[in-house]
């Protein structure tokens, strides 16, 4: 769909304008008579701008409430062992925690099953929140009964584009990843341009982002039906080749995206060295910038990953949630707390808030918001979009050994070495050993 036909169907379908959200319209109501004040909830969670923002907000909660909420940022870096130690020490110091879906599986435990209170509050999940990043916040691996937090984070890839050259040369924006090879060559012939800019080097799994739509693109999976590894399967083979022919075969990406991460790809772009890159939508940021872009907003594009040849759309996505700590005695105060914060005004103030750049929306109605997609040129429709043919992030135990098995793989393939199936066939062996571990 063009931009306008998105915001044109996002209006209608909104009936041309969004009434106001209250607590009481199916959003969870707090209880009244403020039983809880007085009570202090402290919160554990990353480091990011949009929390900074909701704390920024938290007089309106305390007035509503009495409840106090002190945060404590923790880095990137350290937030898993931090969890960890919570989980181990079962420690009550921290009411409220964040996580993310990768490290779920092995976090399950330290985290209250919400069912009961949502079922008091009326609050529905699942009409709320897109599949993708609600099954980050539920038990069994992203397929258990148990709820246990509020998708409060999260991230869909789009294809971000130079509109100025794309007009240029004539092409549109790539519905396949053949177009994308094409429009790259293209661009590298034609411009002192590279076509796209990818990331095929090792650095926290980033070189597996883009493949796992290749993958998924190609009728291909990570593992099987009983645990184990089908990435080598014929799809898996075609997929990582063509991932990797992209760069090796058609020298439609800079030799350097070998070594490249998810930074140098999209530092490529905002430097004008290069097209294309396939990246989370909150780098949009960052390539229209000032202080870090020689680009101008009007010369950035955007449309959905581009798919294989009759597929549909896909995109990895990333989610962090909110939770209560199974072991906090102030359990209702935190629940209070996490259904204010969980209102979709909240998270649609962020997003209109013209003193922030904050992009990111987790709620189907913010997704879908006409004067979101107005401000942000209609992105989120296309996050919602990409978020329907969404599969999500491996949610097992072992997924951290078998991201660092394929991260070294690709990194390996890209720089030349090795043919892909032996290649993927040696890594499936080693995932195999991993997974009875």
């Amino acid at each position: 769909m063009k931009r306008r036909e998105i915001l044109q169907a996002t209006a209608a379908g909104m009936g041309g304008a969004l009434a106001p959200w209250a607590l009481a319209q199916g959003t969870g109501a707090l209880k009244s008579g403020k039983p809880y004040a007085g009570t202090e909830v402290n919160l554990l969670t990353v480091v990011a701008p949009q929390f900074k923002a909701h704390e920024d907000r938290l007089g309106e909660f305390e007035a509503l409430t009495g409840i106090k909420v002190k945060y404590q940022y923790v880095p990137f870096a350290s937030t898993r062992e931090k969890l960890t130690a919570e989980l181990v020490g079962q420690s009550a110091q921290y009411d409220v925690l964040s996580t993310m879906d990768v490290w779920g599986p092995s976090m399950y435990q330290l985290f209250e099953p919400l069912n009961t209170m949502l079922a008091e509050k009326k609050i529905d999940m699942d009409s709320r929140y897109p599949y993708a990043h609600l099954r980050a916040a539920r038990d069994g691996n992203g397929n258990g009964k148990n709820i246990l937090g509020f998708p409060i984070r999260g991230h869909v890839q789009l294809m971000f584009y130079r509109r100025d050259i794309f007009e240029k040369l004539g092409l549109k924006a790539p519905g396949t990843w053949d177009d994308m090879v094409e429009a790259g060559k293209l661009i590298t012939a034609k411009t002192d341009l590279s076509g796209v800019a990818m990331y095929y080097g090792k650095t926290a799994g980033q070189n597996l982002m883009i493949w796992f739509n290749y993958l998924w693109g190609a009728g291909g999976d990570l593992l099987d039906a009983e645990g184990q590894p089908a990435f080598n399967s014929p799809a898996g083979i075609a997929a990582t080749q063509a991932y990797i022919d992209v760069m090796l075969k058609h020298k439609a990406a800079p030799a350097a995206s070998a070594s490249f991460n998810e930074t140098d790809a999209v530092n490529s772009v905002a430097q004008g060295k290069s097209a294309m890159v396939p990246v989370w939508w909150w780098r949009y940021a960052s390539l229209v910038d000032p202080k870090v872009s020689t680009l101008k907003p009007e010369q950035v594009a955007f449309a959905p990953l581009p798919s294989m040849p009759g597929k549909p759309n896909t995109t990895y996505t990333n989610t962090w949630f909110y939770g209560i700590n199974r072991n906090s005695k102030k359990k209702a105060a935190a629940m209070e707390f996490l259904t204010w914060l969980s209102q979709p005004e909240i998270e649609r103030g962020v997003l209109l808030d013209k003193s922030l750049n904050e992009v990111v929306a987790m709620q189907t109605k913010n997704l879908l918001d006409a004067d979101v997609n107005a401000r942000f040129n209609g992105m989120h429709a296309f996050g919602a979009q990409a978020l329907k043919g969404a599969k999500g992030t491996p949610l097992f135990p072992q997924w951290p050994q078998v991201s660092d098995v394929l991260e070294a793989s690709i990194s390996e393939l890209a720089s030349g070495k090795g043919q892909v199936k032996p290649a993927l066939d040696d890594a499936a062996a080693r995932v195999r050993r991993a997974m009875r571990a």
